[in-house]
């Protein structure tokens, strides 16, 4: 029943109100707004308008806001001004539309649903404009407008605007192609809304859809690789359509054609699905729902809010495939804190058994068990995590009792899954499904899993069947006993940080995160992070069959001398010849392809083991890149970089780095180890710009990940002259960094510190140093204690960086302020830092002011009450307006006269014990005096 028309107030043009509801602010705001401009307008020329609304917006940031909001909302509610109005908007704005694009993003996620329908059709209109006018920041409003189209809903409104964002997409396609994360996410949600578009009326819009999606994975793939694992799954629910089904014969056959970077379909099922995208497919109103749920709603109390969302969501046939994404999302993003599993809040485990219970549909209770189980199939526990798994055992352990069908129809499906996935993978998905079991018993998700896998409720076949898959699971040590989830989570669970440290969990809420990375509850990325197993390789010959007969016949000889040589010297001079016959003229540059598969196959073992020697000595380094492959990078150095020659050899180099990645490193390595590459660094930007990527950044990058996979001792040793080399690529980002202190140990670390103290490495620069301590505090400890240690072995003031208190929380980032602390220590109070440190807000467990103002006021007591006076006579002169709320860095570093006071009887508290004059010293009684004539009664009373 739609909703009536409030009666007793004027219906608002924007959203669609009842009786019931209150006078909306964000609608009443946006309605003076228009009042405002439609007085400065009406009765004058549109000349005149102009000219007035131009000079309203100079006068000050609000009156811009209030223009830009008024003609905004003039176009979402008045069709026939809309052209005018944008024009009038582009205008007049200054500040790039954020204003407008940051309020499209609040009607997005908080009112859309109430929306007028002609102010919807609007909305989507101005998207369009905002996008083909280019727009910064016009993706990420595409993206929420995306999160609104509903999965399993064919209705009328859903449809039109699925289509009409697919036709934003389709007719500004290069614009989209410009942002990694708009094709991926847009993949993302076409290839899952096909599923529910598959009826006969519906078939032009699928087709549509269908040549959208094609069209982006084959021209980005690598763009649509970050999806991760997920992208997999929805690729098998579409496999059937034509256009799908040639797809997956590349992306099974020939993974090549799709990038040269992708190895095969492995190496996307290897890789866990970002948050981002398992969020993307509940509509804001949805995940509110399960947000509230998960951390409010009490278990049996539940049935209620199920039925509610039942009809609302789940009522149907074609809703039934929402029942994937939400139990995707419930594993994948709602992580719980501490507080809430230890409590009777209700568990994931029960909403997800609730999902599965009420399935209507055989092929969408399938899929559903498939989304359940999906992190299981190839789970590593060093790049996953406990939480994305931990339901599916619960489930089927707490139906044990009530429900043992559930039970037994999912460890069937657990069983079968294994061969019936993917044949071909079958011994990594069994692999992965016993890394789950091992990982759930290391973490006491359960104490053991006999008791549910021999189970006497279970029928005979399927235990049987348990026992031959899963043997080591099916023995226990000790009498079968049930174990609590909510009392064991607490003490030995972890978001995949092992069971040493301390304070996994803290007393939060429920922890909805952003990013891609695996988040614990003080709102801090914590994933562990391991060095790789060396992998154990069989020595096979090469094969070069399949490409050796394409080559001529001088090049062909050389290449099968080349085969059978097993002298390292003699392999260098036949390299040398096959250098020496490209470089002839007449050479077919065609062949170049198939010489690089045959060059790949034939030094495998090159790119295998360490490269670095254990012993670094001239001799040594010399003697490790005395190998055929490096009489191409020797050649190279050799050559002026104009030379025609030089060229040759490059794109001899980027196509065998299509086929052998691992030769970006190497060529790194070369040029530092090599006393023939002396000062040639620069050409690896030669080389960069050769390859496929065609850039600089993105090439280094990947190289530098990819050294870091295979050898961090490498690593370590290219680090100074990769930092050195290439400052503007390594120095204005956190992303090689990261890489660094993620793997290194403390001897490492210690060793790059001296080579910063020594001059020979700078991994910070004044501008960019800020920034990337603030990316940092989402990394792991060690990682974050490892920054800091190498940002203070360099010589940069610490005013520098002290603006980074504002970000620092004390349950979230006690790395930094402990870092900070101690460092502060060290200096002479400036009253910016004083005022940084006054700035943080007064918590009882909160002691970093409190400590570092104690510390100054025992040896710079002169100093500290100098600038305490300067900022309290400073603070109390301000008027003392309402704080604005408008944009989040207003929050920041809002230093009040109240926060100034609380802090310093803080400090006086403290104080009390011990004999000191501060608080007596003359400049500290002046300021509290001016401060106590001039404030008002309340603060008197404070």
């Amino acid at each position: 029943m739609e909703p009536s028309p409030a009666k007793g107030k004027p219906q608002g043009r924007l959203l669609v109100s009842t009786t019931l509801d209150a006078k909306d602010e964000l609608e009443e705001r946006l309605e003076r707004c228009v009042g405002i401009v439609t007085s400065m307008t009406n009765a004058l020329s549109e000349r005149e308008a102009n000219d007035a609304i131009t000079a309203h917006v100079c006068k000050g940031p609000q009156q811009h806001e209030e223009v830009c909001l008024g003609l905004f909302t003039l176009l979402l509610t008045e069709p026939s001004q809309a052209q005018r109005c944008y024009r009038d908007l582009t205008l007049v704005n200054r500040d790039g539309m954020n204003v407008v694009l940051m309020k499209i993003n609040q009607i997005l996620m908080e009112k859309f649903l109430k929306l007028q329908d002609v102010c919807r059709t609007q909305l989507v209109w101005v998207v369009r404009e905002l996008v083909k006018s280019g727009v910064i920041g016009a993706d990420g409003v595409l993206m929420t407008l995306m999160k609104q189209i509903a999965g399993g809903d064919v209705s009328s409104k859903n449809l039109w605007l699925a289509e009409n964002v697919l036709d934003i997409l389709m007719e500004q396609k290069e614009w989209v192609l410009k942002s990694g994360m708009l094709v991926a996410m847009s993949v993302y949600t076409y290839l899952r809304l096909m599923v529910d578009h598959g009826t006969p009326n519906l078939a032009p819009f699928r087709q549509k859809e269908v040549d959208f999606c094609i069209s982006l994975l084959r021209e980005k793939f690598m763009d649509c690789y970050i999806i991760g694992r997920d992208l997999v799954r929805l690729l098998q629910n579409v496999a059937r359509i034509p256009e799908m089904e040639l797809l997956w014969k590349d992306l099974l056959h020939n993974p090549q054609t799709l990038s040269p970077q992708f190895t095969g379909v492995l190496q996307l099922l290897s890789s866990r699905t970002s948050r981002k995208f398992l969020a993307c497919r509940l509509t804001p109103d949805m995940e509110t729902k399960l947000l509230f749920m998960t951390s409010r709603v009490r278990f049996g109390q539940q049935k209620r809010y199920q039925d509610w969302f039942q009809r609302q969501y789940l009522s149907t046939a074609e809703s039934q495939s929402l029942r994937c994404d939400l139990i995707r999302y419930i594993c994948g993003v709602v992580h719980p804190s501490n507080e809430v599993l230890s409590s009777d809040i209700l568990p994931r485990w029960a909403i997800i058994g609730w999902l599965l219970t009420t399935c209507t549909s055989n092929v969408a209770a399938s899929n559903a068990k498939l989304a359940l189980f999906y992190d299981w199939l190839f789970f590593s526990p060093e790049k996953d995590s406990i939480m994305n798994i931990e339901p599916a055992i619960l489930v089927m352990h707490h139906s044990m009792k009530p429900h043992p069908a559930i039970t037994a129809t999912l460890l069937d499906f657990m069983c079968r899954i294994i061969p019936q996935f993917f044949p071909p993978l079958e011994s990594q998905v069994r692999q992965g499904v016993f890394n789950s079991l091992t990982f759930i018993m290391e973490k006491r998700v359960l104490a053991h899993l006999a008791p549910l896998f021999d189970n006497p409720k279970l029928d005979r076949e399927l235990r049987s069947m348990l026992r031959e898959r899963f043997p080591e699971f099916c023995s226990s040590p000790s009498p079968p006993t049930e174990v609590k989830m909510e009392e064991s989570v607490p003490l030995e669970i972890d978001n995949h940080v092992l069971d040493k440290e301390d304070g996994c969990y803290d007393n939060t809420e429920a922890t909805f995160s952003d990013d891609e990375e695996e988040v614990n509850n003080k709102g801090k990325k914590r994933e562990f992070r391991f060095h790789p197993i060396k992998e154990t390789y069989i020595d096979e010959p090469a094969d070069i069959t399949p490409y050796v007969d394409q080559l001529d016949e001088p090049l062909k000889e050389k290449v099968l001398q080349l085969q059978k040589e097993s002298d390292m010297e003699v392999q260098c001079e036949v390299m040398q010849e096959i250098v020496d016959l490209i470089l002839e003229e007449d050479f077919d540059s065609e062949q170049m392809s198939t010489l690089a598969s045959c060059l790949a196959e034939l030094f495998k073992g090159h790119f295998r083991g360490d490269v670095l020697p254990d012993e670094i000595t001239e001799e040594s380094l010399e003697e490790s890149v005395c190998k055929p492959v490096c009489l191409v990078f020797r050649n190279l150095c050799q050559m002026q970089e104009d030379n025609s020659s030089f060229s040759v050899l490059l794109d001899m180099l980027a196509e065998l780095y299509q086929k052998q990645p691992k030769i970006g490193y190497h060529l790194l390595y070369y040029l530092k180890a090599s006393k023939a590459a002396a000062g040639k660094m620069n050409l690896y930007e030669a080389f960069a710009q050769a390859t496929a990527l065609g850039d600089l950044h993105t090439c280094l990058m990947m190289d530098m990940k990819a050294c870091q996979e295979d050898d961090v001792r490498l690593l370590c040793y290219l680090t100074p002259s990769i930092y050195s080399e290439f400052p503007d690529e390594t120095l204005r980002s956190g992303e090689l960094l990261n890489m660094i202190v993620a793997v290194i140990d403390s001897t490492q670390l210690q060793e790059l510190m001296c080579h910063v103290m020594m001059g020979n490495l700078v991994m910070f620069r004044k501008d960019s140093v800020l920034n990337i301590l603030i990316q940092s505090l989402d990394w792991e400890t060690f990682e974050q204690y490892s920054t800091w240690q190498l940002f203070l072995a360099h010589s940069i003031p610490l005013e520098t960086i002290i603006p980074i208190l504002q970000h620092l929380k004390y349950k979230e980032h006690p790395e930094a302020l402990s870092c900070l602390l101690l460092q502060l220590r060290r200096e002479k109070p400036t009253e910016e830092m004083v005022k940084m440190v006054l700035s943080r807000p007064c918590h009882p467990e909160d002691q970093f002011t409190t400590s570092i103002l104690r510390h100054w006021a025992s040896k710079h007591d002169d100093l500290l009450g100098e600038h305490i006076k300067a900022l309290l006579i400073k603070n109390n002169n301000l008027p003392r307006k309402r704080q604005s709320l408008r944009s989040s860095s207003s929050k920041l570093a809002q230093l009040t006269l109240e926060q100034m006071l609380e802090h310093l009887d803080n400090l006086r508290l403290n104080l009390i014990n011990i004999k000191n004059n501060f608080f007596t010293q003359t400049p500290i009684l002046q300021a509290l005096q001016h401060v106590q004539a001039s404030c008002d009664e309340a603060h008197k009373m404070r």
